[in-house]
């Protein structure tokens, strides 16, 4: 792993890859660079203009590159369920649930749940519960969900998920969402591996890197200052989406990547080339990860039938 590039991802052709939240960013970068070693990309995003846009400048960047827009709204669980049910193909290599939001304040998504919460967590879920049987059907796939070092701030409170009982604090829904990421994977490896499947579920994330996610809460809520302050740092101290997004495209394509594995940038846990990165422990707890599970397949009505033995 040490000083993994973008040059060392293998060779992709003949693999399909679905990347959530692919027309700007991380997404953008991890779609770009799979599409460069000749895997078909699916550009799942929730606006038909930013995705389609996203496509036109991919090509120009990467001629003859394999890609298509599909509308993902990972808010409303019918979008979901209607970009699972219209998947065209009959295999998919490769899911990288990558889509997020940070640091918003209090909102619920169109099936009621808190915005982070639901977006980043329920939303991948019920995403990869409908894909789950042409994933498990296709030999060497992966399932690689981004998840971020912010988890650290927050364990889940597995009786308040969608931030219903008590006062709500945005930084610490967004940690809980990103732990709620890192135990989802947990409990999918260990599922995966219950049935024997070859299907590799892991989790990366980016360090410090600059895309507009940081300043989307901030815009939202009207404050120019806090706005500026995000830019500065990012401009400063972050590293680049293509440094990034190392860690999700080393995840999702080297060789020997092993389940419920965390990989992250090597310096501090902010910027360098991929390594293994270090996780709050309460995301390896196998009873939080089956409570997580059971109370997610409750509150989206997917289950993972592909995984019952």
């Amino acid at each position: 792993m040490v000083s993994w590039k973008v040059s060392d991802i293998p060779d992709q052709r003949g693999r399909i890859a679905v990347v959530t939240g692919a027309n700007s960013g991380l997404g953008y970068v991890t779609a770009r660079e799979l599409a460069r070693k000749g895997a078909r990309v699916v550009l799942a995003c929730r606006s038909e203009a930013r995705g389609a846009e996203a496509g036109d400048r991919l090509v120009a960047e990467v001629p003859g590159a394999e890609v298509e827009f599909a509308r993902l709204d990972l808010g409303a669980l019918d979008s979901v369920r209607e970009f699972a049910d219209t998947y065209a193909y009959d295999r998919l290599d490769l899911l990288v649930n990558n889509a997020g939001v940070m640091a918003l304040p209090l909102a619920r998504t169109a099936d009621g749940f808190e915005t982070q919460f639901g977006v980043n967590h329920l939303g991948h879920f019920a995403l990869t519960g409908l894909l789950l049987p042409t994933i498990t059907a296709t030999p060497g796939a992966r399932v690689v969900t981004v998840s971020s070092i912010v988890h650290a701030l927050a364990n889940l409170d597995i009786d308040d998920l969608n931030s219903e009982r008590h006062e709500y604090k945005k930084w610490i829904a967004y940690a809980r969402s990103k732990t709620a990421n890192l135990l989802f994977i947990h409990e999918l490896a260990r599922r995966l591996g219950a049935v024997g499947s070859d299907v590799v579920a892991a989790a990366a994330h980016p360090g410090y890197a600059s895309t507009n996610l940081q300043s989307a809460g901030p815009r939202l809520e009207g404050r120019k200052g806090a706005e500026w302050f995000m830019g500065v740092g990012n401009r400063v101290f972050a590293q680049s989406a293509e440094s990034g997004a190392l860690p999700t495209l080393y995840a999702a394509t080297a060789p020997g990547v092993r389940p419920d594995s965390f990989t992250g940038p090597s310096f501090a846990m902010w910027r360098g080339a991929p390594a293994t990165s270090w996780r709050a422990g309460w995301t390896l707890n196998d009873a939080a990860g089956e409570r997580l599970w059971s109370a997610s397949e409750q509150l989206t009505g997917i289950t993972y039938d592909a995984l019952k033995a």
